[in-house]
Parts: C-alpha cells; structure tokens; sequence
C-alpha cells in the first residue's frame, strides 16, 4: 500500500494536481536551468523529488509543497553523469581508484567499470567495491579470465574463455553491461594460438551469447588494421572507446587534417565511438580536426585510474569542459554524458530526469575566465569557461554539496549551549 501511494503522488505531482499545501516533496531544487536532453527540456524549471524518484518537474513548484528545497538559481541541473569508462577493481594491475572519492564529487552517479575484472575475479570485485559504492557501478566484464590483473592473461588465449566469461555474465545480468576486450597487442610472427584478431572474435562471441555490447580497446598494425575492425569485427551498437588518441587506431589524416572515410561509414552502420580519455588516448591533435570536420564521439568517459586521475584526465567534469572549449555546445557535452551513454549500455531508465526515474541529479556551475587543460600528449588549450559539480543526488539524497547549497546560514542555527 505504501509503494502504490508513493507511486500515485508521483503521478498527481506529474500532473500538478497536488493538494494545496501539501508537503509531498522530499527535496526541491529551486529556480536552476535544466537540460535533460531526452525530454528536451532547456529551461529555468524546478525538479521535485520524491521517495527517491523524480516527481516533477516544472516552472514554479511552490516551495511550501517540499519538505526541504535547495535554491539552485544560476545553476544547470542536469541528469546524474554517467561515465562509461573507468577501473575502480585494485587487485593485480592496481588501476583501480575508489569510486565515490572521484565519481559522486564530479556529478557522476553511474559509472561502467571497463573490464577492470574477468570471470575468476568479478565476485571479489562486487563484494569488495561495488556493493559498497554510494555511486551506481557497472561493469564491461573482461573476456580475459582475470582481466587487467595479470598482464600474461591478457597475451594467452587459453584465458579468454568465452562459455565461462558468458556465464559470468549472465549471473549478474543487473551489473554486466557488456564483455570488454582491451589489450591483447601480440607480437609477430602469429602462430595457431596468437591470431590478431583473438581477444575481439572471442569477446564478440561473449557479447553475442548474452545479447550486450563489446567494448574495445584496440591498438591497429598492418596484420589487423583499424578499419577492418570498425567494418568486420564489430558489431551495431558495439564501442570502440579511445577514439580520439595518438594514431595508433587512425582517425585523422594528420598531413590534410580530414577524417578518414571509414570513420563516418561505421557511425552510420551503428558502431559507437566513445571518449575513453585515460593517460594516454586522448590529443588534442587527434581531436580538434575530427571535431572541426564533422566527427564527434557519441559519448564521453574519462578511463580513470590510477595513472589518469592526478592528470591528465582529473575527473568527468574536466573532460567535458575540454569538449566545451573545443566548440561542442553545452546541451550536446551533457546528452553525450548522460542519455547517449545510457543508451549505450542498454541502461534506459537512467540519464533522464522523467517522473518517476531515479533521482539522481547533478547541479553544475559555468565558470567563466581563464582556464588551462591539458592532454595525453601534454598539449595544452586555453579555454574561457569550465563546468563544476557544485551538488549531486543519488536516489534524491544529497551526496555532494561543494558550497552547501543545502545548508543552513550558521547565524541561523541553534546556540551550542
């Protein structure tokens, strides 16, 4: 009976139909500019939450209809970020980076990470970290037995087990997103084990069975170009991530500055390119002539770690700043950070600020100045205006308050003694 009432306040909030001065509101953030792509909504409105859902959202919610608002005015309010691409599992390789330490401060509320573990050692990952996690964790898990752990496993073909990496998978059908294959290079000459393209065949055959995409990390030779995996290895709907990186998979003709062909023929026959900053995929001499000619990535990941998250990646706010001041409009930097990347985990419910989806909300601020960024290969721009997440919500529970927007004024409280 509890849940159908919380269910029909949604709907009565949804509708404007609340009673006069009712509190039926847990939290309303006041006056802020919303952009949530999938609704189309770019407007100063009100977003009222309610049992850890979205209840409404509207010009001028009266205040008094909430048990607590938060003035957000001069603010953007947005869908919670989703980051695709991250390593939070420490054992082994120890990429891994405490999620709620990095995520939740950067108004990240759903983050994927990308096979940072495989088939013997995602157990130890969910119970160490991602039942732990304020912040939302998914998972691309690794078709190599112990994904980034032990560096070996990731040459050998014996470990790319794909029934045991599929029935992984299917166990935890709520957290594995997709199979992720990365770091399988080789060296010449192949033999009947070591074949150039192992790791993504098995990987896409994974992906298959369980009906979930393939992220790839690929790095192309003359025996396993990047074109043929783009146009024949990959499925529609599959990722390649670290799309804009030095040239090791080309994207740009560095001598004309156009973008290869192929590029635009597997967006159009539904590949998915992804950001996938890291410590090393990410140029500003890959990126400004693919963006000046027409190519943009259909999401954006930061690939924190260990190795990224001191520089030159920090966090999900900087990368989508750098895209800002490389021209990318704000209302695009925030659908490619939100509904596009749902979209491509097969995780609908979440990117959106619709009633009744998770409420999980970032507020972001746009400073204007000076600012510099840098990038994998130490190039810098200087740019005029960088996002900060100032407050961020999961299931409408403040997690992040950097200025305590949500505070009291101490003058206003209560005496000590």
């Amino acid at each position: 009976m509890r849940i159908a009432k919380s269910v029909a306040l949604i709907l009565l909030a949804a509708m404007g139909a609340l009673p006069a001065g009712a509190q039926q509101y847990d939290l309303l953030l006041k006056g802020g500019y919303v952009i949530d792509p999938k609704n189309k909504l770019n407007a100063v409105m009100d977003v009222a939450m309610a049992g850890g859902k979205i209840a409404r959202v509207a010009a001028d919610i009266p205040a008094g209809q909430a048990k607590k608002t938060v003035n957000v005015a001069g603010h953007y309010v947005t869908p919670g970020l989703l980051d695709i691409h991250v390593h939070y599992y420490a054992v082994g390789a120890s990429l891994g980076i405490m999620p709620d330490n990095s995520a939740l401060q950067s108004g990240v509320t759903t983050a994927v990470d990308a096979g940072t573990a495989g088939y013997k050692n995602f157990e130890d990952f969910n119970n160490t970290i991602i039942k732990r996690a304020k912040t939302r964790i998914l998972a691309f898990l690794n078709i190599v037995s112990t994904g980034m752990a032990t560096a070996a496993n990731e040459q050998d073909p014996d470990e790319m087990d794909v029934e045991r990496c599929v029935e992984m998978a299917r166990k935890y059908p709520d957290i594995v997103v997709g199979i992720k294959t990365a770091h399988y290079w080789t060296t010449q000459p192949f033999d009947a084990r070591h074949q150039p393209w192992t790791a993504v065949d098995r990987a896409r055959q994974a992906g298959e069975k369980i009906g979930k995409p393939m992220m790839v990390d690929f790095a192309g030779r003359p025996d396993r170009p990047y074109d043929r995996l783009l146009l024949e290895h990959m499925r529609p709907g599959d990722i390649h991530t670290h799309v804009l990186g030095r040239g090791f998979d080309p994207v740009v003709d560095y001598d004309t500055g156009k973008v290869y062909d192929y590029m635009f023929q597997a967006q159009k026959r539904g590949i998915i390119f992804d950001v996938g900053h890291g410590a090393g995929s990410f140029w500003f001499r890959t990126a400004v002539p693919a963006l000046r000619n027409g190519f943009i990535p259909d999401s954006i990941s930061t690939d924190l770690h260990t190795g990224s998250v001191n520089g030159p990646v920090i966090d999900m706010i900087t990368v989508m700043s750098k895209f800002l001041n490389l021209g990318m409009p704000l209302d695009d930097v925030i659908r490619r950070s939100t509904v596009n990347p749902a979209r491509e985990i097969g995780r609908t419910e979440l990117g959106h600020l619709s009633a009744g989806a998770g409420a999980d909300v970032a507020v972001l601020a746009l400073r204007k100045g000076t600012f510099g960024f840098w990038d994998c290969g130490k190039g810098k721009i200087t740019g005029t205006q960088k996002l900060e997440a100032v407050m961020t919500l999961r299931d409408g529970a403040i997690v992040w308050d950097r200025e305590g927007l949500s505070k009291e004024d101490w003058r206003k409280l209560p005496k000590l003694y």
